[in-house]
């Protein structure tokens, strides 16, 4: 699907080399006053986990996992009963950062990939708080394979390499795959996040299931994994990955979403480029029968992308570039924070 060019100049961070300033520390400092300010408690999480060590036994709820269930208890109460677990202190977070070229679009207060790094901020400050430890793999640029156009899932991945990310970024090729190490810390979490912001976003789509996939080689011990893209590249490319990954590890998935991606405006005539692949197009926004189609194919396009996160068993938070971004993740953690009380696993 064809992105609209910008109507309205968004509000943006500044060019790639003053990312990593000023501009970021004012971001980081945003994300902790919020959050910090909303969210009291001695954990928060975006997806703590269950943890792993054994906690008292209660009466098992609808909702509750059934792989927890205590069956010594069950069976000398005659009343089903699970097994509450102690979450663990320290936890290994791991984000796959989508940089294609369609993230670099925006027409509401922000462009796509400023809501990514401020994500990324958001996420580093609520994983390093407690002392752990968190890493990142960034895909950006076209697949490998020549000829394969946007979307179309058939390219592969040029083989992640290992990058150290406490000086300047360091440059990324087309159809690259960079893989910061998973460390604690504030001054290394800060690190990480110029280097994501520094990436610079190159032409084409990165194999999203690839990317995924690199969360999964090496196997790592369980902590929590986090998706963060558009995910406009079919879902059949990067389902089963995600699944795959579901198995050991809680995994979100942030998308972001711009609102023109969803509905056009009526504006006349509207020259619409595709980031991707460069493609050209005079898109007369004037009839009310194409405006409709677009947004029911638009829609389609969102619910085939969320009823796959579902099966896939990711929790799924959504990121407009017209609200506010913070409140919306402050929503999502509260709401995980509510849901985990009550006993349930989401």
């Amino acid at each position: 699907m064809a992105r609209a060019a910008t109507v309205t100049p968004p509000t943006r961070l500044p060019a790639t080399g003053d990312r990593s300033g000023a501009v970021l520390d004012r971001l980081q400092l945003m994300v902790t006053r919020k959050l910090d300010g909303l969210l009291q408690g001695d954990y928060a999480g975006l997806l703590p986990g269950p943890g792993s060590e054994a906690g008292e036994s209660r009466e098992y709820r609808p909702g509750d996992d059934v792989r927890r269930m205590d069956w010594p208890v069950t069976a000398r109460t005659t009343l089903p009963h699970v097994r509450r677990t102690v979450a663990d202190r320290e936890l290994e977070t791991w984000l796959a950062v989508d940089l294609s070229a369609s993230l670099d679009f925006g027409t509401g207060r922000w462009l796509k990939r400023d809501v990514v790094v401020a994500a990324a901020a958001a996420l580093a400050h609520l994983t390093v708080r407690g002392g752990n430890r968190i890493g990142a793999v960034i895909g950006t640029g076209a697949s490998a394979s020549a000829g394969n156009g946007p979307g179309s899932g058939t390219g592969s991945a040029v083989p992640a390499r290992t990058g150290r990310w406490r000086g300047d970024p360091p440059a990324t090729g087309p159809g690259t795959l960079l893989r910061l190490p998973a460390r604690s810390g504030r001054k290394e979490a800060q690190g990480l996040l110029r280097t994501i912001a520094g990436t610079e976003i190159r032409p084409g789509r990165s194999d999203l299931g690839a990317l995924v996939d690199t969360l999964n080689r090496p196997p790592r011990r369980r902590g929590v994994a986090v998706v963060i893209s558009d995910f406009l590249a079919p879902p059949q490319q990067w389902s089963r990955p995600i699944r795959k990954l579901r198995v050991r590890h809680d995994v979100l998935a942030i998308e972001v979403v711009d609102p023109r991606e969803l509905e056009l405006p009526d504006v006349g005539v509207l020259p619409v480029v595709d980031p991707e692949s460069g493609e050209l197009h005079e898109v007369q926004t004037a009839d009310p029968g194409l405006r409709r189609r677009y947004a029911e194919a638009a829609a389609a396009q969102r619910a085939a992308i969320a009823t796959a996160l579902r099966a896939a068993g990711a929790a799924h938070l959504r990121l407009r570039t017209d609200r506010d971004w913070l409140l919306d993740m402050v929503r999502f953690v509260a709401a995980q924070r509510h849901a985990r009380t009550r006993g349930t696993t989401r």
